[in-house]
């Protein structure tokens, strides 16, 4: 029988993904809606951006820890 370890920062590499393409899908989602309705397309967009920016902090942040 093998012992797998589990990765130590499995759940911050799954949270930078959601993070990144769940910003992204925003993004999209809202440039698509404020074609009709320009206030509701950047409230969609503008937290997207901002969950792809956390992504992405969190990608050097895990570069950076042992």
């Amino acid at each position: 029988m093998t012992d797998v370890k589990p990765k130590p920062h499995a759940a911050l590499e799954k949270w930078i993904w959601i993070l990144i393409y769940g910003g992204l899908f925003l993004l999209i989602l809202g440039i698509a809606t404020g074609r009709s309705d320009e206030v509701l397309g950047w409230s969609v967009a503008v937290p997207g951006v901002a969950m792809a920016i956390v992504g992405v902090v969190l990608i050097y942040v895990r570069s950076r820890s042992p």
